[in-house]
């Protein structure tokens, strides 16, 4: 496999608009893109929750750069997202400025949820039917929008951990067990063929949506999405290998993670960081164990009033040094 580019530029002080230029140019769109093409972007929506939206889901400023330089030849573009577990895509647009982006350009939204969908036929989903969005299958190119994050589940989450939200169910949290092979198989069917991550603020500590903020005014794109979240990672201080759905991508031949058959383009070394790690401690680890139970996801995870009561629980036992992080935190 030959070398793979990873481009790192600064949005500090206000050059989102010409960052994006460069990295998209780089990444090819003009020949990725087609007069008229269907373009699906996938940003990360992974909350609804107004306080978490800035750190957790993808800028609506970047968003809404990358459509300002598509516009340019096509207005056939779709901004989609799929359903979370407690929270639906269409509130954590809403909240987010997507219905924005969309009027201001006269593009569409799409919940992925909620439309057509074709079956793929490919054994990924086990004994789930592998029903994926219409408009994302036949899409002539996916642009790829996630946020660097950490993750107590996968280390981390990027490129291809945001292909996650391309699976219409909104209960995909009982394939959660499968999740590594899920995420592996998922980007050979997507096929991303641009990859703009949002670094301007990220999350650290218990992420993708509990940690906490940092701001660090970058973005960096590819159109290996393997090599991308590796060189991330890599710049937060992580190790690419302690991620499984990351080995097993690049394994599978969808990209590099070698560090030697990476090409870097940018300030790196100025923007290098030490990330808090996402710990994974007893509470996490036993829900995401029992995800695999439909009683315990449909009777336990979905009720609201339960959910909430737990959660509550579980932060003062963390509080309080109850619960512990376990050791050995890999996905």
């Amino acid at each position: 496999m030959q070398k793979s580019k990873v481009l790192l530029r600064s949005v500090k002080g206000g050059n989102l608009l010409s960052a994006t230029e460069e990295i998209i140019a780089a990444c090819g769109w003009e020949e990725v893109v087609s007069r008229n093409a269907r373009i699906v972007i996938k940003p990360n929506l992974c909350t609804e929750e107004k306080d978490k939206v800035e750190a957790s889901n993808t800028s609506p400023e970047l968003m809404d750069a990358v459509c300002s330089i598509l516009s340019r030849k096509t207005k056939n573009i779709t901004i989609g997202e799929s359903d979370g577990a407690r929270y639906s895509a269409d509130d954590a647009a809403q909240n987010t400025g997507v219905f924005d982006i969309v009027k201001k350009y006269g593009i569409k939204w799409s919940n992925f949820s909620k439309g057509e969908f074709v079956d793929i036929g490919h054994p990924i989903f086990g004994k789930y039917k592998t029903l994926m969005p219409k408009e994302l299958m036949e899409a002539d190119a996916v642009i790829d929008m996630p946020v660097l994050k950490t993750h107590a589940l996968t280390v981390f989450t990027g490129a291809i951990k945001n292909q996650w939200g391309c699976v219409p169910r909104y209960d995909r949290i009982l394939m959660h067990k499968y999740l590594d092979e899920l995420l592996s198989d998922l980007i050979g069917i997507v096929k991303p063929r641009i990859n703009i991550m949002d670094g301007i603020v990220c999350v650290e500590g218990r992420g993708p949506s509990n940690g906490i903020p940092r701001r660090m005014d970058i973005i960096l794109g590819s159109t290996d999405p393997v090599a991308l979240d590796a060189t991330a990672m890599r710049l937060i201080g992580l190790d690419p290998f302690a991620s499984k759905h990351i080995v097993l991508s690049a394994q599978k031949g969808f990209g590099n993670i070698e560090e030697s058959n990476i090409e870097k383009d940018g300030p790196f070394k100025e923007h290098t960081v030490e990330f808090i790690p996402a710990p994974l401690d007893f509470a996490v680890a036993s829900m995401n164990y029992m995800t695999r139970y439909r009683f315990f996801v449909k009777y336990i995870l979905f009720n609201q009033d339960i959910f909430k009561h737990t959660r509550k629980l579980v932060i003062f036992l963390r509080k309080v040094g109850v619960l512990k992080d376990l050791p050995n935190v890999t996905s």
